[in-house]
């Protein structure tokens, strides 16, 4: 869904996995600008959490095509950073159907379902049990 703000057209998607939610709106005929809460994505993210969030831009060429604005909140850095690349596969479907194969291919399209196991009574996290004694 194309909206507008400021007069630039953007498509706009949100990007999920684990706890972190990220909603990204791709700006149409950008520089390759990439911010993440207000901040350079180099300056919110650090090591490979940038290259894996620009990840669907970069492999379907279009990383100096649009303007990516990112607002992340929950979870921490790693899985913000999934949840970016998410919002941007979702996002890059919307403007351009083609590329649903090559993003399908890589998994970026599929939202990662994996999430912390909840603490059962008895034991001392998920599954682990307290130490037994013998005497």
């Amino acid at each position: 869904m194309a909206l507008s703000t400021d007069k630039r057209q953007y498509f706009y998607s949100a990007g999920k996995r684990k706890t972190a939610i990220a909603g990204v709106k791709l700006f149409e005929g950008g520089s390759g600008q990439v911010t993440v809460n207000g901040l350079a994505i180099k300056d919110y993210f650090s090591g490979t959490d940038v290259e894996n969030a620009v990840a669907p831009l970069r492999i379907t060429e279009m990383k100096g095509t649009f303007d990516v604005e990112a607002i992340v909140h929950g979870g921490g850095k790693a899985a913000q950073s999934d949840a970016v690349r998410h919002g941007i596969s979702r996002a890059l479907v919307l403007i351009n159907p083609d590329l649903r194969p090559t993003l399908k291919r890589e998994g970026f399209l599929r939202r990662d379902a994996r999430i912390k196991e909840r603490k059962k009574p008895g034991l001392k996290r998920a599954r682990r049990a307290p130490q037994f004694s013998k005497r």
